[in-house]
């Protein structure tokens, strides 16, 4: 498969061995960019495509009183049979994301369909307090709507949203700016509308303070902007909500199928299936990049490394009959493996005054002095002089 790009990722080196024929930065362009693969997602889409449109008039076809699982064993079987021999792509992880989807939503609206035909009701929804929160419908939900029959509508709301995210970052640069011991905000205990007015008002005919009154006059004005974006946007979006809800009465069963089938069900299965060409797309690269990685250096050069290695490195040292490898900064003593300026000495070489039981001996603390061992400083296998105490 894919001869070409073969040829194009990589050049002969010796019988039976290949080099890459490209940088690894650029793999995933030759891979991506290169006809043959291409034409192999090319006709990847193609193939969905055919069986979509035969899964859309299957389902398009089903009425009321039909039976949701022999469905879906039906069309799972076919979606099985229709990837089964194609080249990269698993036909079981196909028909994975159709059994997850049927799980996730395709499973109850089936149910919808099989109890009540294809009818789009909408319900209102109210909170544990009973307070309306707004209608909803399962089968075809609000976005569906939106998105086939008034995407103009949805257009003017995103731009609106994008200019009140625009303003309101500026407002927020402005009073971080702005708000420092010395900034234009510092009298005032909060920036409102309400605040910078009264200042405003406070500070009108003071020419030494023209600059403040500049910042504050410019926040005024972009928080004006702000709270007009905010009613536009408010109106839209209700404007939406009501054409959208007047909408559903009217729907054909025809509308509902193209709504349900198409726009809902294929499309979310579309989704999957071209992100599960995407994965393997991804896979193929990542692949190369390994395979590029671990034979970039020959195993001769690699042999020869690991002798320089091995002729820098400081020779092993021995415990118990165990060979051990020294952390740079530590040597090997008769005690074990101690700092390198360290030195080991017997304690008789500290000529120690050395006295048992109770002696009086706390008379005698100090911050200067000797250093006073005690039990509490002694373990049977080390020393701890974390807590020191001095005797004078």
């Amino acid at each position: 498969m894919c001869p070409g790009l073969r040829q194009a990722l990589f050049k002969d080196n010796r019988p039976g061995y290949v080099d890459l024929a490209v940088d690894k930065s650029a793999i995933k362009t030759t891979i991506y960019g290169h006809p043959e693969f291409t034409a192999f997602i090319n006709g990847m889409n193609g193939l969905f495509a055919k069986w979509r449109k035969k899964a859309a008039a299957t389902l398009k076809a089903l009425k009321a009183g039909c039976h949701p699982k022999q469905v879906i064993v039906e069309l799972s079987e076919d979606l099985l049979a229709h990837y089964t021999g194609k080249l990269l792509i698993d036909k079981y992880d196909v028909y994975q994301h159709l059994m997850d989807y049927w799980a996730e939503t395709m499973q109850d609206d089936l149910y919808l369909i099989a109890a009540d035909g294809w009818r789009a009701e909408t319900v209102m929804g109210k909170d544990k307090k009973g307070k309306d929160k707004g209608w909803a419908c399962d089968l075809v939900p609000k976005p569906l709507i939106v998105a086939r029959y008034f995407a103009a509508e949805q257009e003017l709301i995103s731009n609106l949203e994008s200019d009140l995210a625009s303003v309101t970052v500026r407002v927020a640069e402005m009073e971080e700016e702005h708000g420092g011991e010395e900034g234009a905000f510092s009298e005032l205990d909060k920036v409102s509308k309400v605040t910078v007015t009264a200042r405003l008002k406070e500070i009108k005919g003071d020419s030494a303070m023209s600059e403040e009154a500049d910042v504050l006059n410019a926040w005024l004005k972009l928080s004006n902007e702000e709270a007009d974006l905010k009613r536009t946007l408010r109106d839209a979006e209700s404007d939406l909500d009501g054409k959208a809800y007047a909408k559903y009465p009217p729907l054909s069963d025809a509308e509902v199928q193209a709504l349900v089938v198409d726009d809902k069900w294929l499309a979310a299965l579309g989704a999957a299936i071209h992100g599960e060409m995407d994965r393997i797309s991804q896979g193929l690269t990542q692949r190369v990049k390994e395979l590029g990685e671990r034979y970039e250096i020959a195993l001769p050069q690699l042999a020869s490394k690991v002798a320089d290695l091995e002729q820098d490195r400081e020779p092993p040292s021995r415990a118990n009959g165990i060979l051990l490898e020294l952390t740079p900064g530590y040597k090997q003593t008769e005690l074990g493996v101690i700092p390198d300026d360290w030195e080991v000495k017997q304690i008789g070489q500290f000529d120690p005054y050395i006295t048992s039981g109770s002696r009086g001996w706390a008379a005698f603390y100090s911050e200067h002095g000797a250093l006073f061992i005690r039990i509490t400083n002694l373990s049977r296998r080390s020393i701890y002089l974390d807590s020191q105490i001095f005797v004078s």
